[in-house]
């Protein structure tokens, strides 16, 4: 398999892809968090208007509310089970200026350099084989003065307590094996494939969790989660 993915990942998710909307299901977490980094990305660059690529899109969570909120969004991803789910969803809900297509970031920013206002890529960096190269299709894929958001997990002891013994096996947030801990990228690693991708670094947050009262919210402790933001100079 030549493009940037593992197919044992692709799988994966692909097996869990009927369950992508139920709230309370294995997916339970992305519905959690998605407000917090929706808000984020629309304080940073407002998605109204704005022509948006969404990367490792999955089941539509992020793409559909970047769209609710009056973005025109293509979603991108090469697991093509979640892409149906999504398709069938945003049918389902009404939701306008959205489409999904089966495809790479790479082979998508040789069609497409320099054509989007904002590009996410969310919870996708830590299940490829080389997330320096989807980086780099990102940048590419940004018009100059666009921006580029991108939220992943920390490589450390303390991430791998909590995200992967915690997460999958004690409180059973995540099906066991939705994480590798050798593909974790630690936030110095992912700010210098950026700035070698010619991007700015602008924002860094954390995002963290509190399993008593269910609450995610961001902050300045990048430890476990956390999110990055990134421009491409005019």
């Amino acid at each position: 398999m030549n493009t940037n993915a593992d197919p044992q990942e692709l799988s994966k998710f692909s097996e869990l892809a009927h369950r992508w909307w139920d709230a309370a299901g294995e997916f339970k977490p992305l519905h959690a968090i998605n407000p917090l980094r929706l808000d984020w990305i629309d304080r940073l660059a407002p998605l109204r208007g704005r022509r948006v690529l969404d990367v490792g899109c999955g089941g539509g969570i992020l793409a559909e509310s970047m769209a609710a909120r009056g973005a025109d969004v293509t979603g991108i991803d090469l697991a093509a089970k979640p892409l149906k789910v999504a398709t069938l969803h945003a049918l389902e809900a009404g939701i306008e200026g959205l489409r999904y297509r089966e495809v790479a970031a790479e082979q998508l920013a040789q069609e497409q350099a320099a054509t989007y206002d904002v590009v996410t890529c969310m919870e996708m960096l830590e299940h490829v084989p080389r997330p320096d190269s989807v980086v780099r299709a990102c940048a590419a894929l940004a018009k100059p003065g666009g921006h580029v958001f991108f939220s992943t997990i920390n490589r450390n002891a303390k991430a791998f307590a909590l995200a992967i013994v915690g997460a999958e096996h004690v409180l059973k947030l995540l099906p066991k094996g939705t994480h590798e801990y050798a593909r974790f990228v630690r936030p110095s690693e992912l700010a210098r494939w950026c700035r070698d991708a010619g991007l700015d670094v602008l924002d860094l947050k954390g995002m963290q969790y509190n399993p008593l009262t269910e609450r995610y919210w961001l902050s300045g402790d990048t430890s476990v989660n956390y999110l990055l933001a990134c421009a491409r100079p005019q």
